[in-house]
């Protein structure tokens, strides 16, 4: 469990620095600042983000979930706010770090799964019924 917990964190600090790297607006002062702000926007994801998705469910039914890139945006810009070294410009730039965290968490995930081969297990559909490999 502790390891999971640091393999997020770490994956989250390094979405951060590919993120500063990679959006305009968006940048980080200090190898400190980066670890501060990777914490901090763990602890929004895991107490704040439910709620907010929670509260704007229908927005984001209505938009086909596109509004949750706003929810997220969001988080990356209260980061912003609550962390010294952790600057976000507009919330344009925090829109598109939230479309590069998505893309760079997708990718962090499969490579989670990749890692623990003996614990996936995989359904291939055959003509006949759905055999586990």
């Amino acid at each position: 469990m502790l390891l999971a917990i640091l393999f997020f964190w770490l994956v989250t600090a390094i979405g951060l620095w590919v993120v500063t790297l990679v959006v305009p607006g968006v940048r980080v002062t200090s190898r400190s600042g980066l670890l501060k702000a990777a914490l901090v926007l763990g602890l929004i994801n895991a107490f704040i983000r439910p709620i907010l998705w929670l509260l704007t469910l229908p927005l984001t039914v209505l938009s086909f979930g596109l509004f949750a890139l706003v929810v997220n945006a969001f988080t990356v810009w209260l980061t912003a706010a609550m962390v010294r070294d952790f600057k976000v410009d507009n919330f344009a730039a925090a829109i598109l770090a939230a479309i590069v965290m998505a893309i760079l968490g997708l990718i962090a995930f499969i490579l989670w799964q990749w890692l623990m081969v003996g614990q996936v297990h995989w359904v291939t559909i055959h003509q006949g019924p759905a055999i586990l490999i």
